[in-house]
């Protein structure tokens, strides 16, 4: 994950996770003042793991089952997981132009210590696919990496071919 010297983003560090909600959103403490985030993933969307209002309408846009997104939702919500169990250390990366969603989320790429970026990491796997609501720089490199997961069967895509 690289950003061009001019990007206006923000870097924070020092932060942990506090618990995964779900395959595109977690809690975030700050280790010194215990602050609490709670973080979207900027730039990608992970089908849901509860009913919802975004869930009713996945099911109306991919003509899908409902039950058959919320258990897609646990898969992806899993994958994350065991990436970014409770306690892990991690950074995250705000676009300064689109930081905050419209529940009041900070929209982020989140680096674990290995440098990996867990956003671009969910896509390559096929657990999360790009998601274009809110405007994210790495959107070309999402749709990339999708492409790919898409037709190597990866992740989700090994249970259908579109979510």
């Amino acid at each position: 994950m690289y950003f061009k010297a001019n990007e206006p983003i923000r870097v924070y560090t020092h932060h942990k996770i506090k618990t995964v909600v779900d395959g595109d959103g977690m809690i975030v403490y700050n280790i010194f003042n215990k602050k609490e985030t709670e973080i979207r993933l900027l730039g990608i969307d992970a089908p849901e793991i509860k009913v919802s209002k975004k869930l009713k309408q996945d099911e109306r846009e991919l003509h899908l089952p409902g039950q058959l997104l919320i258990e897609l939702g646990k898969m992806s919500w899993r994958f994350l997981f065991d990436l970014m169990p409770k306690e892990t250390d991690i950074t995250f990366i705000t676009e300064t132009d689109n930081e905050i969603d419209l529940f009041g989320r900070t929209l982020a790429y989140v680096i674990i210590k290995d440098g990996t970026c867990i956003n671009e990491k969910l896509i390559e796997e096929g657990y999360a696919k790009p998601y274009t609501k809110y405007y994210c720089r790495k959107l070309e490199t999402y749709q990339k990496l999708n492409f790919n997961a898409m037709h190597q069967k990866k992740g989700l895509y090994s249970v259908l071919h579109n979510f």
